[in-house]
């Protein structure tokens, strides 16, 4: 960050709920204003229902109804998934059966469109235009090797006292990873090994459903870090495809 401007990075308080339409309109906004001023924007980062929202827009959805989420969210975790593995198998099968809210958006949708709300995934408004892009990737021991010392490196820096200062936190910002584990760790519902332990098993995870996402995105380019000499030679590369894109009208 002191190297390249991030945009977006901590622009949104953690009370306020995100989604991937809020990110298409500010990311899109921001985009706009680089180009202006003569420069490419890269979007980074893991992502992959915000980055496809961004480049080919969310298809539209119903708006939120208080009375119906209301009384889903008076259902417990095992009814939801019941509800939505009946109205929905396929979604059922791919969303986080521990997600309550994502539980409720689902029926929500589904209640008010008689339609799965897993079609969100696969309809979209427009098609991508020029939104090229490489998709990074290292060799799953590496990978996972990876995210176990990432998790090590974030206790050293304090992880566990900044989760303590943390004060109202909205329902987008509880589910970062890590933070449900944290939570209890400083209820002493779980021990430091375990949490740990936890951290790194649900990371690698989200690593995977990554990776089962991005792969299926025919527009990006693979690039396996694990076969470069250095973190030189992946920026020459990327370098390399940045400067065949056509110039900006």
């Amino acid at each position: 960050m002191e190297k390249a401007p991030h945009h977006l990075v901590g622009s949104v308080p953690m009370t306020e709920q995100m989604s991937a339409e809020k990110f298409r309109i500010l990311a899109s906004a921001a985009i706009e204003e680089i180009n202006h001023r003569g420069r490419l924007a890269i979007v980074a980062g893991g992502s992959g229902l915000y980055v496809k929202a961004l480049t080919n827009g969310l298809a539209p959805l119903p708006a939120i109804s208080p009375k119906l989420r209301a009384e889903l969210n008076a259902l417990s975790l095992e009814v939801l998934n019941a509800r939505l593995a009946a109205v929905d198998p396929s979604g059922a099968k791919k969303i986080d059966q521990q997600n309550k809210r994502r539980l409720v958006r689902a029926l929500e949708i589904f209640t008010q469109t008689g339609a799965p709300a897993s079609l969100q995934r696969s309809q979209w408004n427009h098609a991508a235009a020029q939104a090229t892009g490489v998709l990074l990737l290292r060799d799953r021991v590496e990978l996972y090797l990876r995210i176990n010392q990432r998790v090590e490196e974030m206790f050293l820096h304090g992880v566990t006292k900044e989760v303590a200062a943390i004060g109202e936190i909205g329902p987008t910002a509880a589910k970062a990873l890590g933070f449900d584990q944290i939570r209890a760790l400083l209820a002493r519902k779980i021990s430091p090994t375990e949490c740990l332990a936890a951290i790194q098993q649900a990371t690698r995870q989200y690593a995977k459903r990554q990776l089962t996402w991005f792969q299926r995105q025919t527009n990006l380019e693979p690039l396996n870090l694990s076969l470069l000499k250095d973190h030189a030679a992946a920026v020459d590369w990327i370098l390399q495809k940045v400067s065949l894109l056509p110039p900006l009208e």
